[in-house]
């Protein structure tokens, strides 16, 4: 009871402030939390002469089956083995990038190379696909071109699963690196002159300046950055794989992710079922997962937890 007077009391005593957070909360309830209702889906065989409700209701055989078939390992493994690379490879190079054009003195070099930098991250998708596409069709793509001028054997790289591994991770990086180094980079410009400049009385070199201030001060962003992207680890870059992939059965044991399977299951077969229940499966490890990273660091330092 004593709790609820508090939390009533705060809201009187602060009801402006309430009446402004309204839309946002309808609008969350809305988009957010009203379409949760769709879970059930995951529990049902899907009749489409029925209602949702009306279908029959299975429990948790959807759960099963894609446990059994194996496709529920490999999935999770691609998605988190792929999220989890971009992760550490990006925010290292973010890091670096970020670094090295601080450094640099020259104005208009640092801000030309910046704005080239970030370009790749408003390229959209489709785009890419087409690049990518161009670079590597075998019949008239620029990698066969240049190796058929030189005589040598054409390459199917849409055949090859592995060789999608770094293509994948290197497209990935190539267009959103630039758009953390911009947030590193502003978080480098706010760090003041006075740390540098002692250093730099003290004897300390641009690599000793680096690691030992420049570093330790991106600790937070790092830290923030690395949540909000776990808490997203396992809804995967549906963009990049599918129009990088497509519909190439060829490569879904390196290429296929939960998001991509979804959207087949919805798209080819119909399957909302199945399709729900991966999607449920997706966002239950997902929030555990942030719970859990979010914890470990909470008890490391709780100044850099979320929550």
């Amino acid at each position: 009871m004593r709790v609820m007077n508090g939390v009533f009391g705060e809201i009187v005593k602060n009801r402006i402030l309430f009446a402004m957070l309204l839309p946002t909360i309808v609008f969350f309830l809305i988009n957010n939390y009203a379409p949760m209702i769709g879970i059930y889906y995951a529990f049902v065989q899907f009749d489409f002469n029925s209602s949702m409700f009306g279908s029959p209701f299975v429990g948790m055989k959807n759960f099963e089956f894609l446990w059994k078939s194996g496709k529920l390992v490999e999935l999770t493994i691609n998605t988190l083995g792929y999220n989890l690379i971009f992760i550490v490879l990006g925010n290292m190079l973010s890091i670096a990038v970020a670094i090295l054009l601080s450094e640099v003195g020259g104005k208009w070099f640092k801000k030309i190379t910046q704005s080239i930098l970030f370009l790749p991250y408003f390229v959209s998708f489709v785009i890419l696909s087409v690049i990518v596409f161009n670079m590597f069709n075998y019949e008239q793509g620029v990698l066969n071109s240049v190796l058929a001028s030189f005589g040598m054997d054409l390459v199917d790289v849409y055949s090859k699963p592995k060789a999608w591994i770094f293509l994948i991770i290197a497209f990935y990086l190539w267009k959103n690196f630039g758009y953390s180094m911009v947030i590193y980079l502003a978080a480098i410009t706010g760090i003041g002159e006075d740390y540098y400049e002692a250093a730099k009385i003290d004897g300390a070199n641009t690599f000793q300046r680096a690691w030992n201030i420049t570093l330790p001060m991106l600790k937070t962003t790092f830290v923030i950055l690395l949540l909000f992207a776990l808490g997203s680890i396992m809804k995967g870059q549906f963009d990049l794989f599918y129009q990088m992939v497509g519909n190439n059965g060829l490569l879904y044991s390196t290429t296929d992710i939960l998001d991509t399977y979804v959207y087949r299951s919805l798209r080819v077969t119909f399957d909302f079922g199945m399709a729900t229940a991966a999607g449920v499966y997706q966002s239950v490890f997902g929030f555990f997962l942030i719970v859990t990273v979010n914890g470990i660091i909470r008890r490391i330092n709780s100044d850099y937890a979320l929550f």
